[in-house]
């Protein structure tokens, strides 16, 4: 960004592609200029339908799963000069199979990703936007933050500390001014199951909602200042509800139907 300007700046992560591209979709048709980023290249060409819709962009390809990948993010944020707005903490992979025969590097990757580097930018955020008493985060968490996941452990678990970690934080800052925002899509129309290598399960292979419908009503909940907002389709909501009442055991069963491999041949 070369030329000063007085719309307000927000961030997102995972931008290139899914829910967080059209997060960042967003933000820019409601006014907002924008640092993206994501792993990939793709994340520069995701920049320039931004600044389609009248942003100013700063696309940052990064490795997030990496501390020096998420402390990158934080200097081109900081060099922007602007206060932070707001920041959509999306970027996050999925690991399928089971657990005892698939390799160990991709689940310390998903930890890497979804939680520690969620944590991080969190941290440095919250501490942006402190200082000024303002400021919105979101987290993209999951319905399967609400139920275990066999065949796919470490990605629900990985969500269900992501739903804790944000109501907690909400709580924490509730009297600060910044608001704190948990979105929990189902399965979305992403690339999200053919790289977690979901494809031949029945929840890969199901219905999905759309990317746009689910960033557009997290985008609504941010600005609103939920706490969380279960996003998608009338049965997400009903899945995550019942789950409320469900015993975690019934939970694991249920799930483990639709998330073994080659359950979509059933």
């Amino acid at each position: 960004m070369t030329t000063p300007s007085t719309r307000p700046l927000a961030a997102v992560t995972g931008a290139s592609s899914g829910i967080g591209y059209e997060l960042a979709k967003q933000f820019a048709r409601h006014g907002y200029d924008l640092v993206v980023a994501a792993e990939d290249a793709g994340v520069t060409a995701a920049g320039r339908d931004f600044a389609d819709l009248g942003a100013a962009v700063e696309p940052v390809q990064a490795d997030l799963a990496t501390h020096g990948g998420v402390e990158d993010l934080y200097a081109r944020i900081k060099a922007d000069g602007r206060p932070l707005e707001a920041v959509a903490i999306n970027a996050g992979v999925g690991v399928s199979g089971p657990f005892a025969e698939t390799p160990l590097e991709p689940d310390l990757r998903l930890v890497d990703l979804n939680v520690r580097s969620s944590v991080h930018l969190a941290k440095r955020c919250v501490q942006l936007m402190a200082p000024r008493g303002a400021g919105r985060i979101l987290f993209t968490s999951s319905i399967a933050a609400t139920q275990p996941g066999p065949f796919e452990a470490s990605y629900a678990a990985s969500k269900a500390f992501l739903l804790s970690f944000s109501e907690a934080l909400r709580e924490e800052l509730r009297d600060s001014g910044i608001t704190v925002t948990a979105l929990m899509p189902g399965p979305t129309q992403t690339n999200f199951f053919a790289r977690a290598g979901m494809e031949d399960t029945r929840l890969g292979a199901g219905r999905k909602d759309s990317a746009e419908q689910v960033a557009r009503e997290g985008f609504e909940a941010l600005m609103a200042g939920r706490d969380h907002v279960v996003a998608g389709s009338v049965r997400n909501r009903i899945v995550a509800g019942a789950a409320k009442v469900t015993p975690e055991t019934l939970k694991a069963r249920l799930h483990r139907n639709v998330s073994r491999p080659g359950s979509a041949r059933k």
